[in-house]
C-alpha cells in the first residue's frame, strides 16, 4: 500500500558518497573540497497542495495527500521527515559561454533519496529557501515558474523525453518579490514550491567546479558516485571506466538534443550547470515551444541579442558543453586526446539520432539523398508561417491524391498565397513519391505515434498560470490530465492543440520569458 509522504524514510546515498561542507551556516560563501552543504528548508506560512502527479507518487510508493496536513508540510519544507538530511549541492558552470565559477543549488534543497516500486530517486524541493549557494537571492520561487516546471516536467515524460519528474506543487501563502524582466519593475507574486524527482540531479557543472580548482580527490569521488549509482555497466571509476561513462553520456546527450528539436522544444538556458550527467532534461526555466516554425526562436529574453540557445543551435551547444565536461575529466582519464575523440564523435551521433527522429515524423526513412527534400520542407515551413506541431500531425492525413493543402490547412497561420501553394504542391508531390508503396494506414499510425497533438504550448500554460493565480486550483490538474495523453485525440480539448491566438503573439509568458522565478 502507498505510504503517506510524511512517513517516508529517506536515504542519504549522495551524502554518504561525497564529502560535506563542514560549515553549518546558510549564508552565501565559497565552498571548497565538498560536494554538498547542509541546508534545512525554511518554513512557510500556510502551504496548500495545488497539484500532484499520481504516476510519480506510484514510482515512490506514496499516496496523494490532502490539501493541507503533515504530508504537505513535508512538501513545503515545514517538516523534515525521518532519516532526511537536507542538503544543497555544490557545482559550477559555464553560463552563456563564460565560466561563472561556483554556482550550486541556490533554491533547491534535496530531502534525500527514496526507494519505491519504480526504483531509487532523489527528492528535491525547489523554492524551499536560502542555501549557502543562494548568493544575493532568497531561495524562493514564484507560482508562475513553479507551474511551468511542474507541467512541463510531466508533459515531457509523456512525450517520451528523458526528464526529471515533478511530484507535487504547493503554494506557500507568502509573497515573493520578483522583477520579471529585470527592467526595474519588481512586484509581489504568490510563492510556490515544486517537489522534483530524479535518479540524480548531478550536472556537468558538478565536475567542472572541482576541476577548475585542481581538486582531483573530489573529482574522483564524484566519478565513483555517478558510475557506481547510475552507470553500473561501466564498472570501476578508473581511467577506462570514466572514458566509457563519458562515451555513454555523449550518446545520450546527442539523442536528447535530437528529441528536443524534433518536438519543437527550446530549453532556453543550456548552461553547463543545466545539463544532466544522466542525459535527461533538467531545470525548466525560460523554456518555450515552437509555435510558428522559426529556427532562430529563443524564449529567453536574456538571450535575445545573441540567440546562443535558439532552437537550431541546441545540438551545437550540447557539443560545446560536452567539450567543457571533457576538459574537467582529463585529470581522471589522463589523456585529453582520448576524451577529445569521444567529443569528436558527437556530431555523427546527433546526425543519426536526428535522422531517426525526422524519419518518424515525416513518414519515411530519411537517407542522405533526401537532404534537399528535408531542407526544402524547413524552408517552406518558415516561409509559410506554419505551426510546427500541427503541421507534422496533419501531414499523416495528406491523401495520396488531390489537393494536399486541405489536410494541412490548420497548420498555417495565414492561407498560403499562389506561390506558396505551388511550392507546397511540389514538395508534397516529392513526399508522395517517397512514401509510395507503403500501406497508408500503417504509415499514418507510425507518424501519429511520433507527432503529438498536445504539447504544453506557451499560451496554454500561461492561461493555466493566470487561472491558478485567480483562484482556480484545479486548472493545473485539468491541463495535466490532457498532457498525459499527448498522442490521442481528446474530445473537448481541441482548443488546447490549436495555433497560438493573436493575443498571445507578444504577451509575456507566451512569447517572452526570463530567468526570473
Amino acid at each position: 500500500m502507498p505510504a503517506p509522504v510524511h512517513e517516508l524514510r529517506f536515504g542519504t546515498r549522495f551524502q554518504r558518497s561525497l564529502p560535506v561542507d563542514p560549515d553549518m551556516r546558510l549564508w552565501p560563501r565559497e565552498v571548497r573540497g565538498a560536494a554538498w552543504s547542509r541546508a534545512h528548508p525554511t518554513p512557510v506560512r500556510s502551504p496548500r497542495l495545488v497539484s500532484w502527479a499520481d504516476e510519480v507518487g506510484a514510482l515512490l510508493g506514496v499516496e496523494r495527500p490532502t490539501e493541507t496536513g503533515p504530508a504537505v508540510d513535508v512538501l513545503a519544507g515545514n517538516r523534515v521527515p525521518e532519516g532526511s538530511e537536507p542538503f544543497a549541492a555544490c557545482y559550477g558552470g559555464h553560463q552563456f559561454g563564460q565560466w561563472a565559477g561556483q554556482l550550486g543549488d541556490g533554491r533547491a534543497i534535496a530531502l534525500g533519496d527514496v526507494t519505491g516500486p519504480g526504483g531509487t530517486f532523489e527528492v528535491q524541493l525547489k523554492g524551499a529557501g536560502p542555501t549557502p549557494y543562494s548568493r544575493r537571492a532568497d531561495g524562493r520561487a514564484v507560482l508562475r515558474s513553479s507551474i511551468r516546471e511542474f507541467i512541463c516536467s510531466e508533459a515531457m515524460h509523456h512525450l517520451h523525453v528523458p526528464t526529471t519528474r515533478a511530484l507535487a506543487l504547493v503554494t506557500t501563502g507568502e509573497p515573493v518579490v520578483r522583477d520579471m524582466f529585470y527592467d526595474g519593475n519588481p512586484t509581489e507574486e504568490p510563492g510556490a514550491i515544486v517537489t522534483r524527482v530524479a535518479p540524480s540531479f548531478v550536472r556537468f557543472g558538478n565536475f567542472e567546479l572541482p576541476a577548475s580548482r585542481s581538486d582531483r580527490d573530489l573529482l574522483q569521488a564524484l566519478a565513483e558516485h555517478v558510475i557506481g549509482e547510475h552507470y553500473p555497466e561501466v564498472g570501476r571509476a578508473d581511467a577506462e571506466g570514466v572514458l566509457r561513462f563519458f562515451t555513454l553520456l555523449t550518446e545520450r546527450t546527442a539523442k536528447l538534443m535530437a528529441r528536443w528539436m524534433a518536438l519543437g522544444f527550446v530549453h532556453g538556458v543550456m548552461n553547463t550547470d543545466n545539463l544532466s550527467i544522466l542525459g535527461i532534461t533538467i531545470d525548466y526555466g525560460p523554456y518555450g515551444w515552437l509555435d510558428v516554425f522559426d529556427p532562430d526562436f529563443t524564449p529567453n529574453t536574456t538571450d535575445y541579442r545573441e540567440g546562443r540557445y535558439r532552437w537550431r543551435q541546441q545540438a551545437a551547444i550540447g557539443h560545446w558543453n560536452l567539450a567543457r565536461l571533457a576538459r574537467a575529466l582529463v585529470p581522471l582519464v589522463g589523456d585529453a586526446e582520448r576524451l577529445d575523440a569521444v567529443v569528436a564523435g558527437y556530431p555523427e551521433a546527433f546526425s543519426a539520432a536526428w535522422r531517426e527522429e525526422l524519419s518518424a515524423k515525416i513518414g519515411f526513412t530519411v537517407q542522405a539523398g533526401d537532404d534537399p527534400l528535408v531542407m526544402e520542407l524547413f524552408g517552406a515551413l518558415q516561409a509559410s508561417e506554419t505551426d510546427w506541431t500541427i503541421f507534422f500531425r496533419s501531414l499523416a492525413d495528406v491523401p495520396r491524391t488531390g489537393d494536399p493543402l486541405l489536410a494541412l490547412a490548420e497548420a498555417f497561420y495565414a492561407p498560403p498565397d499562389a506561390a506558396l501553394r505551388q511550392r507546397w504542391g511540389a514538395w508534397v508531390a516529392s513526399w508522395r513519391v517517397r512514401t509510395a508503396g507503403e500501406d497508408p494506414a500503417e504509415r499514418r499510425a507510425r507518424m501519429n505515434a511520433a507527432n503529438p497533438i498536445f504539447i504544453p504550448r506557451n499560451w496554454v500554460v500561461q492561461e493555466c498560470i493566470e487561472a491558478t493565480e485567480a483562484g482556480d486550483v484545479g486548472a493545473v490538474d485539468r491541463l495535466l490530465e490532457v498532457l498525459r495523453r499527448p498522442y490521442e485525440p481528446q474530445p473537448g480539448s481541441a482548443r488546447l492543440a490549436g495555433r497560438r491566438p493573436d493575443w498571445a503573439r507578444n504577451k509575456p509568458g507566451c512569447s517572452a520569458l526570463s530567468c526570473s522565478s
